[in-house]
């Protein structure tokens, strides 16, 4: 069975995240990349059906991140992992948070890898 990665990498989005009075006050720059590594049955055809269609994957995080301000990076990434592998395709999920505005000598973030059983 063909295995393929389907990578969105540094999607910046405004959202609620943190724990802190600041950050609980205004919307910050969050940036989160995905890898599903998917499985197919044959080489699939030259057709957007036939394929995990990461519009999926983006439309999804904007509205887990328009919904509700999170505290952690760990539940944000953990939740993507969980939309990504709602695919029965994507067998295996790594996701990647970073927060590039709370330090100005370092960014901050959360790394995960998730798969099927």
């Amino acid at each position: 069975m063909p295995d393929y990665r389907i990578a969105l990498e540094n999607l910046e989005l405004n959202m609620g995240l943190g724990i802190h009075a600041e950050e609980r006050a205004a919307p910050q720059r969050v940036v989160v990349s995905v890898w599903m590594d998917c499985r197919y049955a044959a080489p699939p055809p030259d057709d957007i059906a036939a394929v995990v269609d990461y519009d999926f994957l983006r439309a999804g995080i904007r509205d887990l991140v328009a919904a509700r301000h999170f505290d952690l990076q760990e539940t944000l990434v953990e939740a993507v992992a969980a939309l990504a592998l709602a695919d029965p395709r994507v067998w295996r999920v790594r996701v990647r948070s970073m927060k590039p505005a709370i330090y100005p000598d370092a960014r901050i973030g959360c790394e995960i890898e998730r798969q099927r059983g």
